[in-house]
This record gives C-alpha cells, structure tokens and sequence, in this order.
C-alpha cells in the first residue's frame, strides 16, 4: 500500500483520462491520494474528486502563487469552508496547499507572510495539520512555524538544507520526496533521502507536475508513486516493500490516521 501525499488529481492536465488514471494508480498499489487545493476557485472540485474516488482525500487552503486572484476575504471564507466541510462526509485531512514561494519574479513577501500566518492560525485553532509549500522560503517558513505552533504537517517537495530538515523534523513535520529525487544529478535531495530518518519521509508525486526522470517534460500521474517508491529503495538499500511501509506509516501518523 503507498500513500501520494500531494497530488493535484483535480487539475485540467487529468479531465480527459481521470477515471484511467486513478485505475493505473490502484493497480500499482496506491490506496490513498491526498489532493491539497490552491484557491476557492477549486475547493468544489477537490470535494468533488473526493467525492468520485474513495482514495481521495482533501485538502484546502491558498497557494502562495494564487494570492492576486482573491479577495482579502478569503482566509475568512476558507475557515467557514473547513468548518463546513469538517462536519461534512469527506473531512479535510490538513489546511493547504498553503506556504511562501520566493522563487518567481515579482513576488509580493509581505503579502504572501500574511496569507501563510492567517492559514496557520486557521489550521492551529481547528487542530488540522498543514501541507506546505516551501520554495526558496524554508527559513522564513520555519520562522512562522516557531511564531504559530500547528500540529505538524508535511513540507511539500522538500530542496533544503539537512539543518532545515532537522528543524522541520523537530516540529512535527514529514518531509515529501518525489519525482525531484529521480534525477541523478538532484544530488542534494538524493543525498537527503538517503540519510534522513526514513520515519521523517513521505512520498508524493505532485501531478501533473515534478515529474520523474524517466517523464521528464511529461505529464507526472500518481501511478508513477511506486517507482519512485523504488528509486528511495535503491537510495537506502532497503526494499520497495520497507519503503512503502514505512511512509504509509509516516503519512498515516501526520495525517492523523485518515490514510
């Protein structure tokens, strides 16, 4: 059994071949897809996809790049939307996809600390662990973790530092390697996997993004998830079947059980 800690299973890169994907999935060994959602625009369609497929299980917040597209309402409207949804017949299992992203040009920080401070609040008050995206914003991420105590949560598509992993360690966190840790030269990320605690790693894939080395430039899908599953065998000299044992466990224990 293997867990796909973040896939974006509601995305437009699946409309036409969704029902296929989720079969290719099953059949390889995936039992539970986390979905995260990026803005309101797509929390009916996370519920929705939910809903259709009894390995999904949602997630809600705003994503750090999606800021400009809503209003300063919103985080009002996701607590209601997660209270809502907490009483409802898919539970949220974790506020996110939510977190800072430095990365691209023209970044409003400011903006983006006060979207990823309000939703951990939110995420704290309602005992929800969080989804986390982190790039090119580990301190500043962890910084805000140590202001705003959650319980625990993952850091999605995890590129820092082994001192960063350990302080994510420290707070609860599991740190998700997926299609990034394929690329012999990701020697950093491969490096990490190798030798973090392996009750620290969760596995992911991301799709329709991050795809492997073996899809680079393709579309990624969450039937890719056991050999990447492989690929951190290979890296820790373990098993496919320890590996995935040991993340479903990881993934089960942050997730509070829902996987």
């Amino acid at each position: 059994m293997l867990i796909d800690t973040h896939c974006h299973l509601d995305a437009r890169e699946f409309a036409d071949d969704r029902d296929a994907v989720v079969d290719a999935a099953r059949a390889t060994g995936v039992s539970r897809i986390v979905i995260p959602a990026v803005g309101p625009w797509n929390w009916v369609a996370v519920r929705d996809c939910c809903r259709r497929y009894p390995e999904g299980l949602p997630a809600y917040g705003i994503h750090p790049l999606y800021l400009d597209q809503v209003g300063e309402e919103a985080t009002n409207r996701l607590r209601q939307w997660l209270l809502d949804e907490m009483a409802g017949e898919s539970p949220p299992v974790a506020v996110g996809e939510i977190g800072l992203d430095f990365f691209v040009p023209g970044f409003d920080a400011a903006r983006q600390e006060d979207y990823y401070v309000a939703q951990l609040k939110l995420a704290r008050d309602l005992d929800l662990p969080v989804l986390l995206h982190v790039r090119r914003s580990v301190d500043r991420i962890l910084k805000g973790l140590r202001r705003i105590g959650v319980k625990g949560g993952i850091a999605h598509a995890f590129n820092g530092s082994r001192q960063q992993a350990d302080e994510f360690i420290r707070l609860g966190f599991k740190l998700g390697f997926g299609g990034a840790m394929t690329y012999p030269g990701s020697t950093r990320i491969r490096r990490l996997a190798a030798i973090l605690p392996l009750e620290c790693i969760v596995l992911e894939t991301d799709a329709p993004d991050i795809s492997p080395a073996w899809l680079a430039g393709r579309r990624n899908s969450p039937g890719e998830l056991m050999s990447i599953a492989r690929v951190l065998a290979d890296l820790r000299s373990l098993s496919p079947e320890q590996i995935a044992g040991a993340t479903t466990g990881n993934a089960n224990s942050v997730l509070r059980g829902f996987c």
